[in-house]
């Protein structure tokens, strides 16, 4: 794209607290024109919105240039970590690219930054660590605490910058992240940006205690407030502030007082308000008595000078950003995944060698050196076996030797969640991982989904490849958010690859009752941008490990509890683990294709078993293993063959996962069926305790051969 030479007064982006006392007049001068920059320019956009040349809406952030500037003038942008509100247009500015790209993401055409795929402020830029926002603002903050630690753990003294509002501080998302950052010692400065007013709600009806800064206390961290109205102060305040953490290696909440000049959006009518009050806020304008005081310095005509730059710069910038034609649709569905890459150069063995252990060392986190804080590093090392013959296992045992054979092979890698660290996991599935790797690498979170959800994506747009153990999926429904709008979105929205692996402890038969037993896959892989594996035996699991482990995406791995300890099995270092992500062909048979995963493989088998003992009946049974991508070439082919298609899950009928397989393999080959497709799942019911009523509302396998036997008759 080409757009206008970028003026000589912007050619720095960066101020040092050294600069005041060095260059003051100069350092002054470089901050306001910044200012004035973010200003006009989002004037401008107002104004176009108004005109009909910009879609959606915009939020301005009019009045709070003397925050945001100072901050991302002193941030070093070659290493720190931000995510910005939708206020911090000044902030954009200065971290990366050009103003005309800036405007090309409102204009929403083939200059946009995110292929105009979302909606104005909320773009980041990712490969220089500006981590795009979602309207979810409290959920951002965990992630900026795990892009720091990825940082610190790769030896880099980075600090994050957290921005988030008045309203959203109320939001629980805020306190996981806080108490998460303060508990590691992450470098990140939280940034409330207090204009009095959520939208329409003033804070008078949002808190009782007006002091937001105070809560730091609660966090063991240190908090601060912060006058917005005078810049040069925000810079000396902000520079020390950062100066600290980035030495101290903590974290620091700061409540700064900065002012909403435009309401809400430009929809705002700000009705709600008192009579006088709008006026009152525009008197608070921080940038006219502060180029009257730079005036009053002798400064005038270098102001003037800047201003009729900046006016220049900006409509010669809109001017080109409009140009640009309309963005295209090609490449949408093939940007929802971040592209297949080649296998990791695994040691070809169940376990690790000790001389691959030795040979690479784990990253640790910078605070893991000091052994006050949480993170200590451990001075043991795993001593795994090495063999390259099959050993029987079950499936817990063959999980735990892939995230061994993870841990002591990739040193990105690491391992979290809820009591997963001297307690083993709530199904001893990490049992000897922290002993054997040290905190650094399996780190027992805080209860806290969603806070540790959004860290671990941090991590994975830092340069991590985390694997987060949910207790039981049940419990993932607190991370929502964070797994589906947030991770799932990220490669379409901003071209960044999110390689993490969600492990879920799913599926009942155990009597666990409504909240640990439930079939998930539904309603996560409803949202696109999730891939998603259900191995059925612990062969397939240590394979799907490795294979989502590797995966450039987000990658759900549903792991059966009942499965979890169904006997012994081989398994070995398969070359060819990859091949979990097609279905595998368990029997073959012409009656009908019967399609499963899970536990149900087990029930299907036996029940395909039954009817070829007693009625001479075969049936192709296929295990799907990989839910997301759907790959069903195979299954279709024998759907057209056979003209009979049962699917079989644990889930739930209605909506059920099921129902997009029937979908799937009928749309192509209606006119091949001998009859209508059959699903098998279990009853509309939450999920009951006790085990004469679960055995009811689950399918077994003489309910799957009842059920088969009605439909054949």
């Amino acid at each position: 794209m080409s757009y206008p030479a970028t003026p000589a007064l912007f050619a720095s982006r960066n101020v040092r607290p050294a600069d005041l006392a060095a260059d003051r007049a100069g350092t002054l001068l470089r901050t306001y024109a910044w200012m004035q920059l973010a200003r006009t320019g989002d004037n401008r956009v107002l104004d176009l919105f108004r005109q009909g040349l910009i879609r959606g809406t915009v939020t301005g952030g009019q009045g709070n240039e003397a925050l945001i500037c100072p901050l991302a003038l002193l941030a070093d942008k070659s290493i720190d970590v931000v995510s910005f509100s939708h206020r911090d247009f000044g902030g954009h500015l200065i971290w990366s690219g050009e103003l005309g790209e800036h405007l090309a993401q409102y204009f929403a055409n083939s200059g946009s930054p995110t292929k105009a795929r979302e909606g104005n402020i909320h773009h980041g830029d990712p490969a220089n660590r500006s981590l795009p926002m979602i309207s979810h603002l409290g959920i951002m903050l965990s992630n900026v605490v795990g892009a720091v630690d990825a940082q610190r753990r790769a030896g880099k003294p980075a600090v994050g910058f957290a921005f988030f509002g008045d309203g959203s501080s109320s939001t629980g998302d805020v306190h996981e992240s806080l108490n998460l950052a303060a508990l590691i010692g992450a470098p990140v400065i939280f940034v409330i940006e207090n204009n009095q007013y959520a939208y329409s709600t003033p804070v008078s009806e949002q808190f009782v205690s007006p002091n937001l800064w105070e809560r730091a206390k609660g966090y063991g961290i240190e908090g601060l407030s912060m006058d917005c109205h005078d810049p040069e102060n925000v810079l000396r305040v902000l520079g020390a502030a950062i100066e600290r953490a980035r030495t101290e290696s903590r974290p620091i909440l700061i409540e700064a007082q900065t002012f909403r000049l435009r309401g809400h959006a430009a929809y705002d009518t700000c009705d709600y308000m008192k009579p006088g009050e709008a006026e009152a806020i525009l008197a608070e304008d921080p940038l006219p008595p502060w180029r009257a005081q730079l005036v009053a310095a002798g400064l005038g005509a270098q102001l003037d000078a800047i201003d009729a730059t900046v006016r220049e710069f900006v409509e010669a910038s809109i001017k080109s950003a409009l140009a640009l034609p309309p963005v295209s649709p090609e490449g949408m569905e093939a940007d929802l995944f971040a592209p297949d890459t080649a296998p990791l150069p695994w040691i070809p063995s169940l376990d690790s060698e000790q001389s691959a252990v030795s040979s690479q060392q784990p990253a640790l986190s910078a605070q893991s050196a000091n052994p006050s804080t949480p993170l200590s590093a451990s001075s043991s090392r795993p001593s795994p076996l090495a063999s390259s013959a099959a050993e029987p296992l079950t499936m817990a045992q063959a999980i735990n030797r892939g995230l061994r054979k993870i841990l002591a092979e990739r040193p990105e890698s690491l391992v979290l969640g809820q009591d997963i660290g001297t307690y083993g996991g709530a199904f001893k599935v990490t049992d000897g991982l922290l002993k054997d790797f040290g905190r650094p690498r399996v780190f027992s979170t805080p209860l806290c989904e969603s806070a540790a959800t959004g860290y671990a994506i941090g991590l994975a747009t830092g340069g991590n490849r985390p694997i987060e153990e949910f207790q039981f999926a049940d419990f993932a429904t607190d991370a929502t958010t964070q797994i589906v709008l947030n991770a799932a979105t990220y490669h379409f929205r901003a071209g960044q690859k999110v390689p993490l692996v969600f492990r879920f402890p799913c599926g009942g038969g155990l009597t666990f009752g409504s909240f640990h037993s439930q079939e998930m896959e539904a309603a996560f892989l409803s949202f696109p941008g999730l891939k998603a594996l259900y191995p059925s035996n612990p062969q397939d699991a240590f394979n799907a490990l490795l294979a989502a482990y590797e995966d450039d995406n987000p990658v759900i791995l549903f792991e059966h509890k009942g499965l979890y300890r169904r006997g012994k099995h081989p398994v070995r270092f398969d070359p060819d683990y990859r091949a979990v992500w097609q279905p595998k062909k368990i029997r073959s048979g012409d009656f009908a294709t019967i399609v499963t995963y899970g536990e149900m493989v087990l029930h299907c088998t036996e029940a395909c078993a039954y009817f070829e003992e007693e009625y001479e009946t075969s049936f192709d049974l296929f295990d799907l293993r990989a839910l997301s991508p759907l790959r069903l070439d195979a299954i279709k082919a024998s759907v057209a063959r056979t003209g009979r298609l049962v699917v079989v899950h644990e889930g739930r009928r209605t909506h059920g996962f099921g129902a997009e397989l029937v979908a799937r393999l009928t749309e192509e080959l209606f006119s091949s069926l001998k009859a209508a497709p059959l699903r098998i799942a279990s009853l509309d019911i939450p999920v009951p305790f006790a085990p004469e009523l679960e055995a009811v509302y689950r399918p077994s396998k003489d309910t799957i051969v009842d059920a088969i036997t009605a439909w054949m008759g």
